[in-house]
């Protein structure tokens, strides 16, 4: 059914919400302030017609934008963006009852996406590949991105190359794609075992893409060069499939505000460390103790420390913080606390910190929801939320990331009064 709508606001899925004959209607690619005829079925609408457009709708500049799921905030000026993505944080804070100011939105877009995760598909004689289509589950064919880092510019062209390449296979795919400085690395999810056969096929694809390396789920096909990248003094060689911010510009801009915090702190934790994102660069100011559940990241960070020179010690501890977190007397030695979990956020060990008497936490986090929990349970254990900066690293997605500060206050020691 055809309504005409009037938009209240941009949503923190960025769906423009307005209000329907039978109630709330979220409506993709509609902006705040605007009347627009859409096709309701229930909550959900499609934009049909814009009969009033906002004043601060822009043409996108993706030809694939409101189709690709990509993207979903293209058409909206920088301005109300950056405040459209600020107050995606502002909103979960105070869905925790928290206050605090939080900062302007960082811009860590940089030249582009160095890594992304390309779907194929089996369409009829060839194959799709691509993102995902907005809310369904079709691929949208792809032959350029214009939100990938240069380094990533023939990424789709050997995207495309393995997919037509294990087409016989009959599954679907993910392709995942890092740049590094070594050249792209590939890591394939769901081929399942690939037969020595077709194994060659895909080694000679390496070659002929002149790609560093290419992975089955972790298990190495072709490898030609280490992939590597730099983090901070050092020089990391990633694990197949590691994790890594998806911009440079975001990794520095989320560190940036851990290493001004730390400066003049002897010894920090850095939990859910990865491949050494914060410790090595840590370390070159304070000793650092980095844990990490994945054994393959810890040995990829104590490489690249033990090649490094001029940095302080960095000593690791593999465990699961879900399960296990640094209990209140583990955290003592530290003058700080450093901790970036998944989407999931840290529950367990926010709740184990603020039963502890660290002086400095920072949080960096990639959902706002988790990390205003997390940061409710430390607040409720002594602590003050002194900043709090968002990170635009997934521009004109809803996908914000935050780096918070958190300071226990000092206790003051009653001078003992002499009994005459």
């Amino acid at each position: 059914m055809h309504q005409r709508l009037t938009v209240e606001k941009l949503g923190h899925r960025g769906e423009g919400i307005a209000r329907g004959s039978a109630g709330v209607v979220y409506v993709p690619y509609a902006l705040s302030g605007e009347t627009i005829v859409a096709e309701v079925d229930g909550e959900r609408g499609r934009l049909g017609e814009i009969v009033v457009p906002s004043p601060d709708r822009i043409a996108p500049f993706c030809p694939h934008y409101t189709v690709c799921g990509g993207c979903a905030v293209q058409a909206l000026a920088p301005g109300p963006y950056a405040e459209w993505k600020r107050g995606i944080v502002v909103a979960a804070l105070r869905g925790a009852r928290l206050e605090a100011e939080v900062e302007p939105l960082q811009d860590a877009h940089g030249v582009g996406r160095r890594r992304a995760t390309f779907h194929a598909r089996n369409r009829g004689r060839g194959v799709a590949v691509g993102f995902m289509q907005a809310r369904a589950h079709e691929i949208i064919d792809l032959d350029e991105c214009p939100i990938l880092a240069p380094e990533m510019g023939h990424a789709l062209e050997v995207a495309h190359a393995i997919a037509h390449t294990l087409r016989g296979l009959e599954k679907p795919l993910d392709i995942n794609i890092t740049a590094t400085l070594s050249g792209l690395d590939v890591d394939l999810r769901g081929a399942g075992k690939i037969e020595d056969g077709l194994k060659k096929k895909v080694v000679a694809l390496a070659e002929t893409h002149d790609l560093a390396r290419i992975a089955n789920h972790g298990d190495m096909i072709a490898l030609r060069r280490l992939p590597v990248v730099k983090m901070g003094l050092a020089t990391v060689a990633i694990p197949p499939g590691g994790f890594l911010q998806a911009t440079l510009s975001a990794e520095e801009c989320l560190a940036a505000p851990v290493l001004a915090a730390t400066k003049g702190v002897a010894r920090v934790a850095d939990l859910f460390s990865g491949v050494g994102t914060f410790a090595l660069r840590l370390a070159a100011q304070c000793e650092v103790h980095a844990v990490e559940f994945d054994a393959a990241a810890l040995n990829a960070l104590s490489a690249a420390h033990r090649a490094t020179v001029g940095l302080r010690g960095i000593t690791t501890e593999r465990r699961n913080l879900f399960e296990r977190p640094l209990l209140a007397d583990e955290l003592k030695p530290y003058g700080a606390v450093v901790f970036d979990p998944p989407r999931a956020g840290a529950e367990a060990q926010a709740k184990a910190l603020a039963a502890g008497l660290v002086p400095l936490v920072l949080a960096v986090s990639c959902n706002p929801v988790t990390f205003a929990r997390d940061a409710k349970i430390l607040v409720d254990g002594g602590y003050k939320l002194e900043r709090v900066v968002p990170v635009d690293q997934f521009k004109y997605s809803p996908h914000v990331e935050i780096v918070a500060t958190f300071r226990r206050p000092a206790v003051k020691k009653k001078k003992a009064r002499l009994l005459g």
